[in-house]
């Protein structure tokens, strides 16, 4: 990835990025979204861009391990998040779900993932705190909870799913309020033209639509002229 590929994915919203995949596959049925309403700690933040760090979780039951097994398997998981190759994105599946109670995104647990650099989380689990999650760590999540339960880690580096769709370790990962994508990688190297010809595209149903005395013989006009630019 680029980085003025990387600078434009952070300024556009996921669905003109999903578009923008078909675009640049040349038909539709892309596929690798999530499914269903998901909450944003920060929906007018720019996207979370990266590749993803992954990771499973669970907190409804006590974990069976022994204690120090558990912890030691904390701190892997933190260094796993700190060593990320940039720009990084934690995708983190709560095996509970969809009776996930264990808020594991607060701010303790963001600001430590934000200091690591990481650009966001990505998990249908729970976050919490939400006044205080740093600014700049925008966590998209299946649900808002007070309690961390038995939250422990369980899985690192592993295939996870999130609403539906699976998350494989280094995969481009882009998210906002609308829920999240995978990029195929075979589209990465003509994804930044795919998005500029979808803006101008949609730019000529739209100026004319937000002008005085648009009408329906305008909107055909308009329209003919949007169909054969996607041609």
């Amino acid at each position: 990835m680029t980085p003025s590929l990387l600078k434009l994915l952070q300024s556009v919203d996921t669905p003109t990025v999903c578009n923008a995949i078909e675009v640049a596959q040349g038909k539709r049925g892309f596929d690798a979204f999530t499914r269903g309403t998901m909450l944003c700690s920060a929906p007018d933040e720019p996207a979370i861009v990266g590749y993803a760090r992954t990771a499973k979780i669970a907190a409804v039951n006590a974990p069976p391990e022994a204690p120090e097994v558990i912890k030691a398997r904390r701190m892997a998981y933190y260094k796993h998040m700190a060593d990320a190759p940039m720009p990084a994105v934690a995708v983190v599946e709560d095996t509970d779900f969809p009776d996930c109670i264990g808020a594991y995104w607060g701010e303790i647990n963001t600001t430590v993932h934000k200091g690591f650099g990481l650009s966001g989380t990505l998990t249908n689990g729970v976050m919490r705190d939400l006044g205080d999650v740093p600014t700049g760590y925008p966590v998209i999540a299946g649900s808002i909870g007070p309690s961390h339960g038995f939250v422990h880690v369980k899985e690192i580096g592993t295939q996870v799913e999130i609403f539906g769709m699976k998350v494989t370790e280094g995969d481009l990962i882009h998210a906002d309020r609308h829920g999240a994508l995978v990029i195929p990688e075979d589209v990465i190297s003509t994804l930044e033209k795919a998005i500029e010809k979808l803006l101008s595209t949609e730019n000529l149903i739209l100026e004319p639509a937000r002008g005085m005395g648009f009408d329906f013989e305008l909107f055909e006009q308009a329209w003919i002229t949007f169909e054969k630019s996607r041609t």
